[in-house]
This record gives structure tokens, C-alpha cells and sequence, in this order.
């Protein structure tokens, strides 16, 4: 998708470093290593968290604290690619990534993560207020250390724990505009906690090969395809029990609530039919998507559509 862009100098020749290893895509692999995919997630849901919460925030200011969630989840997503450039350069889907394709040094994707981490959080400090400074720091921390360091090789039910590391943006974004923490930012905390598990076991059930090479003990490589099937379907209806709570307990409004019901039945419906599959470990499609594959592309439309009928609550 990107093109590479060689370091010259002036005669044109390609230049090698340390931290620019020859034929690097400068601008390009260094903005690969924040995981823009994910930050663009991160950002989304920081950002309902913020507009959901009572009171103002100047523009400005609003917009320093997203940005700050947004650099805070591309530095972790850094540590996280230097911790585990030896697992990426064993998975066909990561083995082009900047680090193990060797175009960024670890040493120099190390120091770029721990400043961009230290940065954000010290300008959300000084932006907005201690509360979200906090939340940010101890949401960088559980990315990095309990999850990418701590439970993701040792255990098959690191994303079901890890997953609260992609949970804090909605807190965040709530502690940026109020300094505190209430209930409905910790009900979309728990959207993002229980969506997590369903979301990325769908994931590994046909990335399973994938995993197995690398030694990485997810669900299906460890338990195997079918009791992944069953908790991927076990979290769908907590997830659909959690996801109606904010309206159930009046938070918000018909608007949220009819979404929630729908777009729950829904993802109810596309876990049912990964529970029937029978297909292999691996997920392999023969002719046409398999049902893991359909259900995690939900996955992704399933949470901006919970988190866009909050914003369309809030409006309507």
C-alpha cells in the first residue's frame, strides 16, 4: 500500500544507520509502527467517551486530548511491535511489518514508543487534567506490560484480560472533560471488555496456522476449534446483556437502546453460525468466506454502531 522511500544523501545514494537501516520507508514505516488501524478504533471510541460526558471543553483543548489518546495508543502499539518482533517475523501477516522487514532498528522503534508515551501523557496532564493523565498512563501500561509482556505468550486467555487495555479510551475521553470517573464510561468499558474476546478469537480461528508457527498459545492453538467456537458465542451474549445496560439503567435513550438490540441480535446471530461451523482449526474458507471470517469483519461494524448510537442518542 505504501511506497518505500529511501534515506539519500546528497550525491543519492541510500544512507544506513542504526536507526535507518538502507532502504527504509522513513515517514511511512514510522507511522506503520503506530498501528494506525487500531489507534483509528482508539480514537473513535476516546472520542464518544468525550462527547458523552457532561459539562465542556473548550475545542481546542478537546482536541489536544484526542490527539494525546491517539499518540498514547500509536506508542504502545510501538512497544508492542518491538517486544514482539520475533513472533512477527514467524507470522505471514506480520512479517512485513517495519521491525522483523528490517527497515526500523528495535532500538531506535524502543526509544520512539517510551517518548511518545511520556509525551502524551504529559500533555494530556497539562491540557485537560490529572484524572485523564492517570487513565492514559495506566492504559499504556496494560498494553505493554500485562498484556504484550505478560500474558500473551503464557496464557490462551490473554485477550480475554488483555482486553481492558483496548478498553480505557471511553474512560479517558469521560475524565478529560469531567476529572472523574462515573458509571456510563465504565458500561462502555465493559462494551469494549466483553467485545474484545469474540472479536479477536474470531480472528485467530482462521489465523490459527498462523499463531501455532509462532508459538503464540491463542484459543484455538491451545484448546482447539471448537471450544473456541463455544466462548466466542458465550461472550457474544454477555456482550449483548452488557451492551443494553446503559439504557436499561437509564443512561440513555430509545435511540441507543433499539441499536443496542439490533446490532446485539446481530452479532448473536453471526456467533451462532461460527458455533456450527465445522470447519478446520485454520478457519480455511472453501469457496468463500467461512463464518469467522464474517464474524469478525461484524465485529468491527458492530462497535462503531454501538458507539455512533450513543453519539446519535446524545443528539436526537
Amino acid at each position: 500500500m505504501l511506497t518505500a522511500l529511501e534515506t539519500t544523501a546528497r550525491s543519492g545514494e541510500a544512507v544506513a544507520s542504526p536507526l535507518f537501516p538502507a532502504g527504509a520507508d522513513r515517514w511511512q514505516d514510522w507511522f506503520l509502527l503506530l498501528k494506525p488501524r487500531v489507534v483509528s478504533l482508539v480514537v473513535f471510541t476516546g472520542f464518544i467517551g468525550l462527547f458523552m460526558a457532561p459539562g465542556h471543553l473548550n475545542p481546542v483543548l478537546a482536541f489536544t486530548a484526542i490527539l494525546c489518546i491517539a499518540v498514547a495508543a500509536g506508542a504502545a502499539g510501538a512497544l508492542n511491535m518491538w517486544y514482539e518482533r520475533d513472533i512477527d517475523a514467524l507470522m505471514q501477516r506480520t512479517r512485513r511489518r517495519p521491525i522483523p522487514a528490517g527497515r526500523i532498528a528495535p532500538g531506535a522503534a524502543l526509544g520512539y514508543g517510551v517518548a511518545l508515551s511520556v509525551a502524551s501523557v504529559l500533555v494530556m496532564g497539562l491540557a485537560t487534567n490529572l484524572c485523564a493523565a492517570t487513565v492514559l498512563a495506566i492504559s499504556i501500561a496494560f498494553y505493554v506490560l500485562i498484556y504484550t509482556v505478560w500474558l500473551k505468550r503464557r496464557t490462551p486467555q490473554n485477550i480475554v484480560i488483555g482486553g481492558a487495555a483496548g478498553a480505557f479510551p471511553p474512560l479517558i475521553g469521560w475524565a478529560a472533560v469531567t476529572g472523574s470517573v462515573d458509571v456510563l464510561p465504565l458500561l462502555l468499558f465493559g462494551i469494549v471488555f466483553f467485545w474484545t474476546p469474540p472479536h479477536f478469537w474470531a480472528l485467530s480461528l482462521y489465523a490459527c496456522k498462523d499463531y501455532g508457527r509462532a508459538g503464540v498459545p491463542m484459543l484455538p492453538v491451545v484448546a482447539g476449534a471448537r471450544e473456541t467456537r463455544r466462548q466466542i458465542f458465550g461472550y457474544t451474549l454477555l456482550l449483548a446483556f452488557v451492551s443494553v445496560l446503559p439504557w436499561a439503567l437509564g443512561y440513555v435513550g430509545r435511540v441507543y437502546g433499539l441499536s443496542a438490540v439490533v446490532l446485539s441480535l446481530g452479532f448473536v446471530v453471526a456467533s451462532w453460525r461460527v458455533l456450527c461451523d465445522q470447519r478446520d482449526a485454520s478457519g480455511a474458507s472453501r469457496g468463500g468466506d467461512g463464518p469467522a471470517r464474517q464474524a469478525f469483519r461484524y465485529s468491527l461494524l458492530y462497535l462503531a454502531g454501538i458507539f455512533l448510537a450513543l453519539a446519535a442518542d446524545k443528539i436526537f
